[in-house]
């Protein structure tokens, strides 16, 4: 299971204190201070960024690549800051370009952010998330790519691209919002017909312009219980 990012700690503390329960069952978390890594150092996400690592979470910093706009300069600063402030073990990067002519200059963003994440702190994870499916390429050069990203109603109809098949599941992850409780073993048996090793499911839906993504869903104990042990009812 992966989290694509909870609102700030002050604000979801209940959310962030349950990512980092012994256990969970976590790919890996996003971290978004504010649209990135923000001005200064954030003491409230720095404290939930060191209790995530200290229970074995990859907490990834967001990026937004805003469909390969952004100017490589601002993204390395970014990404700079979100290492030496909350010691980020990888990136999540949104919105990147999906077509073939934006591989090359991904490839160099990538490239750059693998170097900078080595320096003396070991590997870095690599997430792209298109949220639908891109030129085969980029799953060549990112360590997962998020393939589905949307509502549950598309997504039980969803059909895979034939090319994942070439891959693994781990290089694949879909994050679907609005999928009511009864639905949640059905929603897990597409994730694995059409091959992703990660998911994330919520029951929250785009209403009122409420994002998805800030709170956890209503049915985490049950999620948590099926994807993985550790954890108590």
């Amino acid at each position: 299971m992966a989290v694509p990012g909870c609102a700030h700690p002050l604000v979801a503390p209940v959310e962030w204190a349950e990512l980092a329960r012994p256990g969970t069952p976590l790919h890996w978390a996003v971290l978004n201070v504010a649209d990135g890594p923000g001005g200064r150092l954030d003491r409230h996400c720095l404290a939930a960024a060191v209790r995530l690592r200290d229970t074995g979470v990859p907490l990834l910093g967001h990026l937004d690549l805003r469909d390969g706009s952004r100017p490589f300069g601002e993204l390395v600063g970014e990404a700079r800051r979100y290492l030496d402030w909350y010691g980020v073990e990888g990136f999540y990067l949104d919105r990147p370009p999906a077509d073939a002519a934006g591989l090359p200059e991904t490839r160099r963003v990538l490239t750059t952010l693998r170097a900078l994440g080595e320096d003396g702190r070991g590997g870095v994870r690599l997430v792209l998330a298109h949220g639908t499916h891109p030129h085969p390429g980029y799953a060549e050069i990112a360590d997962q790519v998020v393939t589905f990203r949307g509502g549950w109603p598309e997504y039980r109809w969803s059909q895979v691209a034939e090319w994942t098949a070439d891959f693994p599941p781990d290089r694949f992850c879909h994050l679907v919002h609005g999928v009511p409780r009864p639905h949640l073993d059905e929603a897990l048996r597409v994730a694995r017909w059409q091959g992703a090793g990660t998911v994330y499911f919520t029951d929250r839906d785009r209403r009122d312009g409420f994002d998805p993504w800030e709170a956890l869903p209503g049915y985490w104990d049950e999620i948590v219980s099926k994807l993985g042990p550790g954890v108590s009812e």
